[in-house]
């Protein structure tokens, strides 16, 4: 079997579908994306089509490396993405091939169902409450927020007030049975994200979601040895290499690598393992597509540390045969491959020209920039 074809697709809100073609008729889904940075990614795919088109796509670990390690600069978001969404399609194909679940490919699966998070914002903390209350009421039962932007880098009592009177209200609407995250989102320095992480002590919150940004990990470390609550991060690194002095420094409970950013299904399952010598538990990132959830699904399903898998999607309208939410959980699909299949008329309707950008967001009092 030869890879014939790497065709992207951009396509709403702000993702990129891929489909790798072969001369025997498999076709190979992945999502490979940097938001906001699609047309990018898309170049970079075609670049590494150029060394792909030819080869057998089920020599996924070779591939890898060769894309990996193949030029004179190695890693960053946009490089590491593209591979992500290659080596994800490249592991449909050959499950496709085989018959069976990529999950089984990985040595089967070690639960039969795979909890899954919701998202949950509004605008104060009534409006939090109810929000929250209701993504209980579609099967959820752990839930993650944000906290406000923009913030100053030394902010005052009113914002601090606000963060806790918000959260609050979403863990006393829902009750002790349903877990609560907070997203820092890298929004604060570590100084405001101990002094939050302090007020919120008594909350009993299931983590705190990248406290600082991801350059300096002492300065994670400092946050994390300042609070009792769990602390996550990982969206923003890549490869086992970007994860490798957070696990050696232990600082971060729960590690949150990205299936299209991170290096892909087999790099993930190795960020966990890694995880799993510190005691640390792996909840995959994913604020993107249903291929980006079905492909997380399948490593999600082998890692015994695994923890929970974020999704803002469970693919309807996309997907034939969308996921569904069962009392916090979804079942294993047990189709070959990643186990979905598009829905090429609903998504013919969404395509786009992958144009998309990040907000920029500005402080009010003297316009200057703020992080997202």
């Amino acid at each position: 079997m030869k890879i014939t074809k790497l065709e992207t697709i951009f396509v709403e809100p702000r993702w990129m579908f891929l489909k790798v073609h072969t001369d025997e008729g498999i076709v190979g889904l992945g999502e490979p994306v940097v938001e906001g940075r699609a047309r990018t990614v898309a170049t970079a795919v075609q670049e590494l089509g150029e060394y792909l088109i030819g080869k057998d796509p089920r020599r996924i670990e070779h591939h890898w490396q060769v894309m990996y390690r193949g030029t004179f600069y190695r890693g960053g978001p946009v490089l590491v993405s593209a591979i992500s969404g290659i080596e994800q399609a490249l592991w449909d194909i050959t499950g496709k091939w085989l018959g069976v679940p990529v999950y089984q490919l990985l040595g089967g699966q070690v639960r039969d169902r795979i909890r899954v998070y919701a998202h949950c914002h509004a605008d104060g903390p009534e409006n939090a409450a109810s929000a929250a209350k209701a993504k209980v009421a579609e099967g959820y039962n752990a839930l993650k927020t944000a906290i406000e932007a923009p913030a100053r880098i030394v902010d005052n009592k009113a914002y601090i007030k606000r963060q806790v009177a918000y959260i609050q209200a979403m863990v006393e609407a829902v009750g002790d049975e349903v877990d609560i995250a907070v997203d820092f989102h890298g929004r604060v320095s570590p100084t405001m994200a101990i002094r939050l992480a302090h007020e919120l002590e008594d909350l009993g919150l299931l983590f705190i979601e990248e406290p600082v940004l991801p350059e300096n990990v002492d300065a994670l470390v400092t946050v994390a040895r300042s609070t009792s609550i769990p602390i996550a991060t990982g969206e923003r690194l890549f490869t086992r290499w970007g994860f490798r002095e957070v696990l050696e420094k232990q600082a971060a409970a729960i590690i949150q690598p990205d299936l299209c950013h991170a290096g892909g299904i087999n790099e993930v399952r190795k960020i966990g393992a890694m995880s799993e010598v510190y005691f640390g538990a792996i909840a995959p990132h994913n604020p993107l597509g249903p291929i980006s959830l079905a492909s997380a699904v399948q490593v999600d399903a082998v890692m015994p540390n695994f923890l929970f898998q974020e999704q803002i999607t469970l693919g309807e309208g996309y997907l034939k045969q969308p996921f569904v939410v069962k009392n916090g959980f979804i079942d294993l699909p047990t189709a070959p491959g990643l186990g979905i299949e598009l829905d090429e008329e609903a998504i013919a309707g969404k395509v786009n020209d992958g144009s998309w950008q990040t907000p920029h967001l500005f402080r009010d009092d003297d316009g200057s920039y703020a992080d997202w």
